[in-house]
């Protein structure tokens, strides 16, 4: 992912862009609101990881200013607040995630791809996909009175093939986005994951075809 990371806390900055970095993501870090604005607006990211406290312009003026731009870019929001005011104000501003300090890094890296996976243009934490209405924060597919629950990795993997629906995802890139570098997995284990969500999907209408050689896709069934 190329990530904009919006952090004056030096500490903590250095420690987001290293760990991140060494996970495989390009990072660019600035320490203000101003360059906030201006490289989020100037440049083509998968996501804004933005602090809510910043020396000048805070995180909601940020938010609000970039939103009102027109920009659609995923922003997840780090903030050491824990009133629930504010929490629905970042959302309301147009943030797509929060995650109060102190956080697990891992949590984090699992909020990143988790927008990253959204197709492009769905900001919300509910879509719809041709007859399908997907709630990512419950991780559910619904078709009508209809609901289907996913475990993390089966949802992480569902919604990268309808995020490409119609269109071949090679097993490598399911593989990579599944796991993180230092786990120990095989295609064998996303073929695993694919034969148990074809089990789930089947009263939903979405079929995954095996494209040989290559590796799924999903289609809704007419």
């Amino acid at each position: 992912m190329r990530i904009l990371l919006v952090e004056d806390h030096l500490e903590l900055g250095a420690l987001l862009h290293r760990r991140l970095g060494k996970s495989g993501h390009t990072i660019e870090w600035v320490k203000d609101g101003e360059n906030a604005i201006r490289y989020a607006t100037h440049g083509n990211w998968d996501v804004i990881l933005l602090d809510i406290m910043l020396p000048d312009k805070d995180g909601f003026r940020v938010l609000e200013e970039i939103r009102g731009l027109g920009l659609n870019t995923p922003v997840l929001t780090l903030t050491a607040r824990t009133e629930i005011d504010d929490k629905v104000s970042m959302l309301d501003l147009g943030a797509d995630d929060y995650m109060v300090k102190p956080f697990d890094f891992r949590e984090l890296e699992a909020r990143l791809r988790a927008l990253q996976r959204r197709p492009l243009g769905q900001v919300a934490n509910t879509y719809t996909v041709g007859p399908l209405t997907v709630d990512s924060k419950a991780r559910r597919i619904y078709q009508q009175e209809l609901h289907v629950d996913f475990g993390p990795r089966e949802f992480c993997l569902l919604e990268l093939l309808l995020g490409r629906l119609n269109h071949a995802v090679s097993k490598e890139r399911l593989l990579m986005q599944l796991y993180n570098f230092d786990e120990q997995a095989t295609t064998n284990a996303v073929e695993l994951h694919i034969s148990r969500l074809r089990r789930k999907l089947q009263p939903l209408g979405v079929r995954i075809e095996t494209i040989r050689g290559v590796g799924y896709s999903a289609q809704l069934q007419s």
